[in-house]
């Protein structure tokens, strides 16, 4: 396997959904899809014996999805999670990115959209599916505590500009075109951002650029 391919498991307990996403993933360069699971159990023993740098987890599956996600992330934190999911339920949202899940996805994208999203997890971005990423800005804005001061000036002017454009939806390739700054700076300033917000993701960064007035 060369030294850039990406190795993916797929986890879901239904057959033709598995093997469908892993045939589309399968068809990329980079990407290789090294083993498939449908349960909780199939997860651990997959991420503990392949050790692949991306898995796939289904929230519904026997065992549970968030359950998976959760031990796999405390005990090998390298591996990035992605939820390929039915649920629009935002707690089911909520508890998946807590439990370390590095994208939300819902089930029924096309394949060119999955292939992109893996991609940007694989360079370490997060990723949740637009109308749910809006629903819990638009919730945390109205109905979280504001965020604390203290935190927020920390950031230098050019840390809040960026602060700012992620709370939009924009990845570091478009800050970086917004900001005429190149990707790699971008991605520096971000591990800043987020060791001075004291937040884990991009995603939390997001829900507390909500409370940045102006």
């Amino acid at each position: 396997m060369p030294a850039t391919t990406v190795a993916i498991a797929v986890i879901d307990d239904h057959p033709l959904l598995r093997e469908g996403v892993s045939s589309t993933l399968q068809s990329v360069d980079d990407f290789e899809v090294i083993d498939q699971g449908e349960s909780y159990q199939d997860a651990l023993r997959i991420a503990h014996e392949a050790m692949p740098d991306i898995i796939m987890l289904d929230i519904s599956m026997p065992g549970g999805g968030v359950e998976a996600a959760r031990d796999i992330h405390e005990a090998l934190p390298s591996i990035k999670l992605v939820m390929l999911t039915a649920s629009e339920d935002e707690n089911d949202l909520m508890t998946a990115l807590q439990a370390g899940a590095s994208a939300y996805i819902l089930k029924g994208i096309g394949g060119k959209q999955l292939i992109e999203i893996i991609h940007r997890v694989s360079s370490g971005e997060t990723f949740i599916t637009p109308s749910l990423a809006t629903s819990i800005l638009m919730h945390s804005y109205h109905q979280e505590p504001a965020a604390p001061t203290s935190l927020l000036d920390k950031l230098n002017e050019r840390e809040s500009s960026i602060l700012k454009a992620l709370s939009r939806g924009l990845t570091n390739k478009q800050i970086a075109d917004e900001l005429f700054l190149s990707e790699k700076t971008i991605k520096h300033y971000m591990t800043n951002i987020l060791h001075k917000l004291q937040v884990r993701n991009r995603v939390e960064a997001a829900l507390m650029a909500q409370k940045i007035k102006g």
